[in-house]
């Protein structure tokens, strides 16, 4: 079998880099990507965190996912600008038409990401070398931003590729350059692998990507089950998932969060912000004709520790109240009784609505609140989406649809994508 040419695109510190080319197409004389600078939400608000950095703000050590007071402490003439996600999905859409004017396949990963099944079109536009220098070079000329290209024989490889160096680069990493590049890297830098993942790795004297690929696929079974697997793969560049032609996000999830405006200390309190969440969440499910197989929320206290409780379920729902009620036994399940800044909820294992089989809930009380829910989406989608709400919202003190489509000071991309 032939072995496969696959790039992987990555727009530099994308959030930032768009607000900066929108910034001098509307006369700007500042480029926000040559001074410390970030996206962020609105301090005010306590909606404070780090969404897209400049290279000269890297310089203080401002990371993202930082929160905006922190940051202000390590560099006190930071330019901070709020997210402006009509922006970001304007220059994410020119990208692809720019991208399908020389490559026919072509799969959208994320907004500032993208992958390019290159297998066999050397004929076209020389080696993937010198065809990601030309796109790389016609992506700056044409839309004023950077990108990194990496090259290699499957998704994950040229994804890592990537990584290795940026801006304003391309890179490969082809099987035999694997343990010179990509194993040396510490294992928190492979795709999949996160703080608390890294950490269980650690403890099992795994630091390096290298270790990981080296080390027993039955002890990583054990100790992370099915993703202990994975992850070994992925450690040894194994992955075989096509490159899906076409510009939309395939839909495996959606949810929402916020950051609060105070400290949330008891649960009555959390429980109207989690129904909140919960309403806008089972919209937008049944808005894309999806029901979810699993429920789960995130909190973060005020340390900004985060944790999360999920559940399967057996039955698929996109109902409002029957989504709520699985939240709530998860939050009982899972806080700790400290104070909280940020709550999310998030449903994933998507499948659409026809494909559904009854369930053991009770049917009718089912179809009472499916007809409820039904009513109300059309009253929003007719005349807006806060022309009706529960009454537990009337005080104004917690928006009724928290974290929804529209809401241009939401801090998290993946909730609109």
């Amino acid at each position: 079998m032939k072995e496969r040419t696959i790039m992987h695109i990555d727009v530099n510190s994308a959030y930032l880099s768009w607000q900066a080319v929108y910034n001098l197409q509307q006369g700007s004389t500042i480029d926000l990507r040559q001074i410390p600078s970030v996206v962020g939400g609105s301090q005010e608000d306590r909606r404070g965190i780090v969404l897209a950095k400049s290279i000269p703000a890297k310089a203080f050590n401002i990371k993202t996912g930082e929160v905006l007071w922190k940051v202000r402490q390590k560099c006190p003439n930071i330019v901070i600008v709020p997210p402006n996600y009509t922006i970001y999905m304007r220059c994410s859409r020119a990208l692809y038409e720019l991208l399908n004017r020389y490559f026919p396949i072509i799969q959208r990963f994320s907004v500032d990401e993208f992958f390019i099944d290159y297998t066999g079109m050397e004929a076209n536009h020389g080696t993937a070398v010198e065809a990601a220098h030309f796109i790389k070079d016609k992506i700056k000329d044409e839309l004023g931003f950077t990108v990194n290209i990496g090259i290699g024989s499957n998704k994950l490889m040229a994804k890592m590729a990537g990584e290795l160096k940026k801006p304003d680069m391309v890179h490969t990493l082809w099987p035999h350059e694997m343990k010179s590049k990509m194993w040396p890297l510490p294992v928190e830098e492979l795709y999949m692998v996160g703080r608390r993942t890294h950490k269980k790795l650690n403890h099992l004297n795994i630091f390096t990507i290298g270790d990981l690929a080296k080390a027993d696929p039955k002890l990583l079974e054990s100790k992370l089950k099915s993703f202990g697997n994975l992850i070994w793969c992925y450690a040894n560049g194994l992955e075989e998932s096509p490159v899906f032609n076409g510009s939309h996000i395939p839909m495996k999830g959606m949810g929402n969060s916020s950051t609060i405006k105070f400290d949330v200390y008891d649960k009555e309190t959390a429980y109207k912000i989690l129904l909140s969440l919960t309403e806008s969440v089972a919209f937008r499910l049944r808005e894309a004709g999806y029901s979810s197989g699993l429920v789960a929320i995130s909190l973060r206290n005020a340390e900004l520790h985060t944790y999360s409780h999920q559940r399967k379920l057996f039955s698929p729902t996109n109902v409002t109240n029957e989504i709520y009620r699985i939240v709530k036994e998860l939050f009982n399940e899972c806080w700790q009784g400290e104070k909280l800044r940020h709550l999310g909820v998030r449903v994933a294992d998507l499948t659409k609505n026809e494909t559904i089989q009854t369930s053991f809930f009770d049917e009718k009380t089912r179809e009472k609140y499916q007809a409820l829910d039904e009513s109300i989406d059309n009253i929003r989608e007719k005349y807006g989406k806060y022309s009706i709400m529960r009454g537990i919202f009337a005080d104004g003190e917690i928006a009724p649809l928290l974290g929804g489509v529209g809401e241009e000071d939401y801090p998290m991309m993946s909730s609109i994508l």
